[in-house]
């Protein structure tokens, strides 16, 4: 049986003078740098700091962490820069690791750059070793290589008055391997030695990494079991004498609650069975893809998350003994980047440099908004949000000449961010370009296809089909269906109550339907999209958005329910 729980007696701290100086200010008897000094000469005291799911936000997103009740304005590569050089004055033996998603799905001032300035803003930073996450992946093998080589842009060339450098930090890789010889593209781990004892780092994306990217950008590549893979690196560490490991992997689990970063009550999510089918020698998790604070013990192995965009980091402590290299004490807290500090001057200085050359674009209005339209789904599986662009969809290819759509459907995972009335330094109920960035960055084009009533009914089932978690897909004005809570995965849709326009759908007739390109290929595991006829290529879904604003507004969230569950 997998047990889960919290570890008493860590807690998140605001003040980085506060993590500094926990002697003075912690009685927590798990504090590391409160062990009593025998214990220190027999061991090692190494700090890691954890940071997952950055996604290019240099200047820190909107809205706010809350922590016991209070809201708090959080993030910034600057800031996340200036806490971790300031850990650092006070413990040398830190090491700064990524657990993936450090780029992709970024907001402008990172994205219309390649994401260049989120890699040159986290080697100021400090970062040391970072496993790879599935948005390493959004534009394919050969572009990811370019990230972590360096070098310019094969199409859009340089950008900044020098040559791209590349990371300089360590990308680890170890379940992703080339289709052509099984070597991974990236090295499986990475051995760190800190006063004469060493300490292993494992780095690994998640398995499912094919069905939510492009597949023609990783077709040489093959994505594999993720406890295997880090069984497989933990032997070969072992039999380097390394016994103090920790996993870095793009995948992770939600607790019930989220009130406080450090919470793990009730956590599910794939981590647990990957931690329980891994080698006992394996001390920490540094996780992330769930964008969910917590910190765990999950089978005697402590396992963290960091949220997201760089508003939380994991400090995790360790002491290793010097006789045995082993972890004999292991401890973790979350803290909020808080935007009180100063900031990094290096890593400011990456941000004011491209600062200037995309404000322009990101500020210019496209429109207005009536309120917040928010991502929150609902009982049912929908948000406004989704509506709204499932809405703007089928706007932009329902004309004939366009494809004739009658149905869009829009994939969850592809909004990024909430479209909010007023948000932090804006102008109340104006839209920006760069906020219809944020929420959609991927630059997917519409496509219109022809799919059987049939088709439709195996496409809605398909949201839980072979998924770790339910997907299901916003839908435009004109569609709706009822599906069952308790109903087998397969059956969940009752195909009469799936109607357009008030009539229901016709298992025989054909129906003109548009997606964006990557569920058209099966991305989100879609793959009944794949067989769609009559497929007509429409615009970039940003542009389509864009101009559905300056056609529309002020809009208003849509309301009207159009899923409906029941039990």
């Amino acid at each position: 049986m997998t047990s889960v729980s919290k570890p008493k007696g860590v807690s998140m701290k605001r003040s980085l003078l506060f993590a500094a100086l926990l002697t003075a200010c912690s009685a927590s008897p798990q504090v590391a740098d409160e062990l009593p000094k025998a214990q220190e000469s027999e061991s090692v005291h190494v700090k890691v700091i954890g940071v997952n799911d950055f996604h290019g936000h240099l200047e820190g997103p909107s809205g706010k962490v809350k922590i016991d009740g209070e809201a708090i304005e959080a993030g910034g590569a600057a800031y996340l820069a200036q806490r971790i050089s300031d850990i650092k004055k006070f413990h040398p033996n830190t090491v700064v690791v990524g657990a993936g998603d450090m780029i992709g799905a970024s907001p402008l001032i990172s994205a219309l750059f390649q994401d260049e300035p989120a890699i040159e803003a986290l080697n100021e930073a400090g970062m040391d070793i970072n496993a790879v996450g599935n948005h390493e992946f959004d534009e394919g093998v050969e572009e990811l290589m370019r990230i972590a080589k360096g070098g310019c842009h094969p199409t859009h060339g340089c950008f900044a008055e020098s040559e791209y450098g590349g990371a300089k930090f360590e990308m680890l890789a170890a379940n992703v391997t080339w289709k052509s010889d099984g070597k991974t593209i990236f090295p499986a781990y990475s051995i760190r030695e800190f006063e004469g004892v060493k300490v292993g780092f494992i780095g690994l994306t998640l398995e499912g990494t094919p069905s939510i990217v492009d597949p023609s950008g990783i077709k040489d590549v093959d994505f594999g079991d993720e406890a295997e893979a880090i069984n497989k690196a933990t032997e070969e560490l072992k039999a380097a004498g390394v016994k103090a490991i920790v996993v870095l992997i793009h995948e992770g689990g939600r607790p019930a609650a989220t009130d406080h970063p450090d919470d793990c009550t009730e956590i599910s999510g794939p981590i647990l069975e990957i931690v329980k089918n891994t080698d006992k020698e394996v001390d920490v998790f540094v996780t992330g893809h769930t964008h969910q604070p917590y910190i765990c013990t999950i089978d005697d192995r402590l396992v963290t998350s960091a949220k997201s965009y760089g508003q939380v980091i994991s400090e995790i402590d360790l002491q290793v003994d010097r006789k045995t290299q082993d972890v004999v004490s292991k401890t973790a807290r979350n803290i909020i980047i808080d935007r009180t500090g100063e900031e990094h001057a290096a890593t400011l200085a990456v941000v004011e440099k491209y600062r200037p050359i995309v404000e322009p674009m990101a500020n210019r209005p496209i429109g207005q908004v009536t309120a917040d339209v928010l991502r929150t789904t609902d009982e049912n599986g929908e948000s406004p949000l989704g509506r709204l662009i499932a809405d703007v969809q089928l706007d932009a290819t329902s004309s004939t000449d366009l494809g004739g759509a009658q149905i869009a459907f829009m994939n969850p995972g592809g909004i990024r961010a909430d479209l909010l009335h007023a948000p932090e330094g804006g102008v109340p109920g104006e839209v920006t370009f760069a906020q219809a960035h944020t929420i959609q960055p991927f630059s997917n084009s519409l496509i219109t296809m022809t799919l059987s009533g049939k088709q439709l009914h195996q496409l809605l089932e398909q949201q839980w089909l072979d998924q770790s978690r339910p997907r299901l897909l916003q839908v435009s004005k004109g569609f709706e269906y009822t599906w069952s809570e308790s109903a087998a995965a397969g059956s969940k849709v009752d195909p009469k109550t799936m109607k357009l326009n008030g009539k229901v759908i016709d298992p025989a007739a054909n129906y003109r339907v548009t997606v964006n390109s990557f569920i058209a290929v099966g991305g989100d595991g879609f793959t009944v999209l794949v067989d769609g006829t009559d497929q007509l290529g429409g615009p970039i879904d940003l542009d389509a958005f864009v101009s559905y604003f300056g056609k529309k507004s002020p809009v208003e969230p849509p309301t009207k329910k159009r899923i409906t569950r029941k039990p």
